[in-house]
């Protein structure tokens, strides 16, 4: 099995990185696999033009740091999109890959070509946020579960972290982390019943 744990966030080692560790950290202990971390920021990945040239063969016309972000996803079991929530949507760096994937879009809906698609492949959203507003990550939810569709991943769950704005914040709340944790447990105990 293979984790891929996208990381968006601008900060290093910030409060999504930090839950997305936690959770990462208890599933291993439920479940083997192996874990790649790759981070957006340090990657070259411009914007989507929307130039339509993915429509006739489901590939980017740019070759940009979306390169490796591609086959990690196609290589993937158990996808993790992790980053904060800045005014009520994923943050840009995420956004830009997440617009990126029109290509595979148009690959499954233009083309009728899924590239990979398997029952028990799961996509799951680790999101932070500074504020608490009620309807603080339903933005970023739904570009989630659009993200995954468009890769043919089945769209897990979300573990939303409200109230974490100074770099550490997650750590300072105890709650939380045994939340990360059952959160990694439920996951654990979906991919067993599906094996």
């Amino acid at each position: 099995m293979k984790i891929l744990v996208i990381l968006g966030s601008p900060r290093k080692k910030g409060n999504s990185e930090t839950a997305a560790m936690a959770v990462v950290d208890e599933l291993l202990t439920h479940v083997s696999s192996d874990v790649e971390y790759l981070r957006l920021p340090s990657l070259d990945i411009g914007p989507c033009i929307g130039c339509g040239g993915c429509d006739k063969t489901g590939e980017c016309v740019f070759t940009d740091g979306m390169a490796e972000v591609y086959p990690r996803i196609d290589e993937a079991d158990i996808i993790f999109l992790v980053g904060p929530t800045y005014f009520y949507g994923l943050c840009a760096q995420i956004k830009a890959c997440v617009d990126r994937i029109q290509a595979r879009w148009s690959r499954k809906y233009l083309l009728k070509v899924p590239f990979r698609k398997e029952e028990n492949r799961r996509g799951y959203l680790i999101c932070t946020a500074a504020t608490k507003g009620k309807k603080l990550f339903d933005g970023s939810v739904l570009v989630a579960k659009s993200f995954f569709d468009a890769i043919d991943v089945a769209y897990g769950d979300s573990f939303l972290v409200r109230g974490v704005d100074e770099r550490g914040a997650f750590k300072d709340k105890p709650e939380e982390i045994d939340n990360a944790k059952a959160f990694a447990r439920e996951i654990a105990a979906e991919f067993r019943l599906n094996a």
